[in-house]
């Protein structure tokens, strides 16, 4: 988005958020004068109550009576206390129509005020659209068939002093939308669905995990070494401990001493933050799940990817297909398998393997069309003409094995070409869903790597280093069993199950820019 998009947002957003329109003025002030009559009156606008031994939910209601069988009018004998919010409103004179909903759903509520009497019934013609209200009250047939309430009592639970966004209109753009989203789940059924589904997809994960006698472990979020991902960390500080330290980056160093302590299968699924730029598949505080297997290589692990992407989607969804960038997927075929090496010969027809190094490095500098920082390695030069010319390709559930080893310094070296790193990427849809490794068991091999890691990193003055890690190196001398692990993005499997286009649209409180 351009500088002036970025400011359009953010005057709209400000306008939306004050109700800065006269109109929008003129009905804040109105709706707080009725909150002090209710005052003045005796009424408490928000009362003391608990109802959840009473309560029915909305689809409870309608799902319990068939009105089709039913004549239409008054059922006195079936009677049910519902509360939600108020979102219409129709019909004068002595009848009136509400709509009221909950998070299961809505039902039309009839007012009458010969059944309430006058001064109840002024009471419910008071309520202004987004009131959140208890109502008690008997099935009622409407004439074109419908299944309704009609309102015995309609108890206020909240005054609400801002009007709901429009229904009709909404909230006007996404940046709104995202910075409010409050206001997006009051106006926006499938935003309120959406949630829904991604806590069922957050539930089915642990779910699977568990039943394949996985240990979920809780790794710490403040940690004094940025390790196990090549990430710029978010620095803080300890004012009692006198010293700095950083948000976790990443969980699999913890999980891995957890394996050396016996717990062999263990999983941990959190946020971890990474202070790098915004994109659609990118956000600074994200939901990561890393999961370890130990006696496992890392072409399990990407078995493992396949089968849970798949009975997730089946559990949740109740079907395996989805649909992005106009192509069906379906997550429950077997997914490709290629290596790094033949999907850059197929995209590019470069071989980096090839034996003649610097001219396979040439071929690779002319594919990329742009400047290369002249300390690019060989290994970084590669993961750049992989991440720009072929993974937004692969729209296709694909497995894309044995990457250049350098960026992986705690992944096991390929058993026949050791430049090379036991180490794949699950790609749908262009994004990467899981990097999956064969754990490095090697105590001094790992070792060295952490301290060829630090060298690499101090010889960029822009980057933070991150120190050697000497627990962990010191952890898996007591010996460290065979291990693979894969780590995900949970957002963005969210992202591809609910057919959405950018993270922010699926994580609940994205970070947006500041309104100026």
């Amino acid at each position: 988005m351009s500088a002036s998009g970025q400011q359009q947002e953010g005057k709209q957003a400000a306008a939306e958020q004050d109700d800065a329109t006269p109109n929008g003025v003129v009905e804040i002030d109105e709706r707080r004068i009725k909150m002090e009559r209710l005052r003045a009156e005796g009424i408490d606008p928000y009362p003391h109550v608990s109802l959840l031994g009473d309560r029915t939910l909305i689809k409870d209601v309608l799902a319990a009576h068939d009105a089709s069988a039913l004549e239409a009018g008054e059922h006195s004998e079936l009677r049910h206390h519902v509360a939600g919010r108020v979102i219409s409103r129709r019909g004068h004179g002595k009848t009136s129509f509400i709509d009221l909903r909950d998070l299961s759903g809505s039902i039309q509520l009839v007012v009458r005020e010969d059944a309430l009497g006058k001064e109840r019934f002024d009471r419910v013609m008071g309520l202004d659209i987004g009131d959140i209200v208890g109502v008690q009250g008997f099935v009622y047939v409407t004439k074109r068939g419908q299944l309704a309430l009609a309102v015995q009592e309609c108890t206020l639970l909240t005054k609400t002093l801002r009007p709901p966004p429009d229904k009709h209109h909404g909230l006007g753009d996404t940046g709104t939308r995202y910075r409010y989203r409050e206001l997006d789940l009051i106006a926006n059924d499938d935003t309120r669905k959406l949630f829904v589904q991604r806590a069922r997809i957050v539930a089915a994960i642990r779910q699977w995990l568990d039943e394949r006698n996985f240990v979920e472990v809780e790794t710490p979020a403040l940690q004094s070494l940025a390790g196990g991902a090549g990430s710029r960390p978010f620095t803080t500080y300890h004012n009692a401990l006198d010293r700095d330290l950083y948000l976790r980056i990443s969980v699999e160093l913890f999980l891995n001493r957890c394996i050396v302590g016996g717990l062999e299968n263990v999983y941990d699924m959190g946020k971890v933050f990474r202070n790098e730029g915004i994109s659609h598949k990118h956000s600074p505080e994200f939901t990561i799940i890393e999961f370890m297997f130990a006696y496992a290589d890392y072409h399990d692990v990407a078995t493992a990817t396949e089968e849970m992407f798949r009975d997730v989607a089946q559990k949740v969804l109740g079907r395996t297909t989805v649909q992005r960038n106009g192509e069906t997927i379906d997550l429950a075929k077997p997914w490709r398998r290629i290596t790094m090496r033949e999907a850059m010969l197929d995209a590019t027809g470069i071989d980096f393997m090839d034996e003649n190094r610097e001219a396979a490095t040439q071929k690779m500098l002319q594919a990329l069309e742009e400047r290369v920082h002249p300390a690019t390695t060989w290994a970084e030069l590669v993961l750049a003409v992989y991440s720009k010319l072929i993974e937004p390709t692969i729209n296709q559930p694909t497995h894309v094995f044995d990457f250049p080893l350098e960026p992986f310094p705690i992944t096991k070296p390929h058993a026949e070409h050791p430049e090379l790193a036991e180490h794949f990427d699950a790609v749908i849809g262009g994004i990467e869903m899981v990097s999956g490794d064969t754990e490095l068991n090697d105590p001094v091999d790992q070792w060295q790597r952490f301290v060829d890691q630090r060298k690499r990193r101090m010889a960029d003055e822009e980057d933070v280093p991150h120190p050697n890690d000497e627990e962990y190196a010191r952890a898996i001398e007591y010996g460290y069993s065979p291990t693979a692990g894969g780590g995900m993005g949970v957002d963005r499997l969210i992202m591809i199950l609910t057919e959405r286009e950018t993270l922010r649209e699926v994580i609940p409180f994205p970070i947006v820019r500041d309104i100026k």
